[in-house]
């Protein structure tokens, strides 16, 4: 079982403001072999100052579900249904120049893999103060000097002379720095955050990190972290989200999640971590796997998106989807036999 800080754990995000509420968002994609269900019908909120972590394996809709938010997805193929409202007002409303408004404003994403986020043939300088005088109303020679402030706050150092450098010019930290830069340059009230220690070795990731942890408390800004790393989760998250072939399976505050899973898909991500010094006192040190395949979401599933490889799972989890349960502190999960199968942290 990863530590959890126990500031985090006592903080009832069931009574801040929401900054972001999403409701029954779908985002399918029409393809010649059918329709893909990339995102179906996952409803969450976004508080202001906290984190949100969206966890699942590759593929879940965890990346999508983003994309959506800031209406990245193409159409065609793309189609997004629901209801993303940000400060009151519903995104999927808004016309596409309003839109760009809010991108890189007010909504701020750290793409997944800097080097091909940046430009490569335009210097971080020129990328930077783009991003500034795009929203601002700033010279730009105050555009300037905004983005030697930024590489000095993510802690690039020289950040001078970088800034008239080539994103092939920096290493993979100072690049992911860099995207950090552009996201924070407009002090975004909801930043996301996709995968941003992807391809880093384990000294940068903490370095990121704890970057991201330092300027939230700066700018006050809300987080949404999208990773399938569950350390990374217990690391910086309030409240954690699971998502299993595109629907919300469990959610709950982070400490809540890690000591008390409901859901056999939780259950199984948790039981795969490591545990150090576990073949030190006498545990077995293999893994526990989840058995089967994740379903087709070119088919429309008529049940519980996990019953396939659910140990639980019984006659109504194959006709009948299960609702959304609301139960002590925050603890919400989708299973007709929710925690029938106890965790063990050891």
């Amino acid at each position: 079982m990863c530590w959890i800080p126990a500031s985090r754990k006592q903080v009832d995000w069931r009574y801040l403001l929401a900054l972001l509420e999403v409701e029954n968002l779908q985002t399918h994609f029409r393809t010649p072999d059918g329709v893909n269900r990339a995102v179906d019908g996952v409803s969450f909120v976004v508080n202001e100052g906290e984190t949100l972590a969206i966890v699942g394996e590759s593929g879940c809709g965890k990346s999508v579900t983003a994309m959506s938010i800031l209406r990245l997805i193409p159409e065609p193929p793309g189609k997004i249904a629901g209801s993303i409202r940000f400060l009151g007002q519903d995104l999927l409303k808004m016309s596409e120049k309003e839109m760009r408004a809010i991108r890189g404003d007010a909504i701020s994403m750290i793409f997944q893999e800097p080097m091909t986020s940046l430009n490569p043939v335009l210097p971080i300088k020129r990328q930077l103060c783009e991003t500034l005088r795009l929203h601002q109303d700033i010279t730009q020679e105050q555009a300037m000097a905004r983005a030697s402030e930024l590489m000095d706050l993510v802690g690039i150092a020289e950040g001078q002379r970088r800034l008239n450098e080539y994103p092939h010019q920096l290493s993979g930290g100072m690049r992911q720095r860099v995207m950090i830069a552009m996201a924070l340059a407009c002090n975004p009230k909801l930043l996301i955050a996709d995968e941003p220690t992807t391809a880093l070795d384990v000294t940068i990731q903490a370095q990121i990190l704890d970057l991201m942890a330092d300027l939230k408390n700066k700018i006050g800004a809300a987080i949404v972290l999208i990773t399938h790393d569950l350390g990374v989760v217990a690391e910086v998250a309030e409240r954690v989200m699971v998502m299993y072939a595109g629907r919300k399976v469990e959610e709950a505050p982070v400490g809540e999640l890690f000591a008390k899973p409901l859901h056999p898909y939780t259950q199984g991500l948790l039981g795969a971590v490591p545990k150090l010094g576990a073949s030190l006192d006498g545990h077995s040190t293999r893994l526990k796997e989840i058995p089967g395949l994740v379903p087709s979401l070119k088919q429309k599933i008529k049940g519980c998106v996990f019953a396939s490889r659910c140990p639980l799972a019984k006659e109504p989890c194959h006709e009948i989807a299960p609702a959304m349960q609301m139960r002590d502190n925050g603890h919400q999960v989708a299973c007709h036999f929710a925690g029938e199968i106890a965790f063990a942290n050891d």
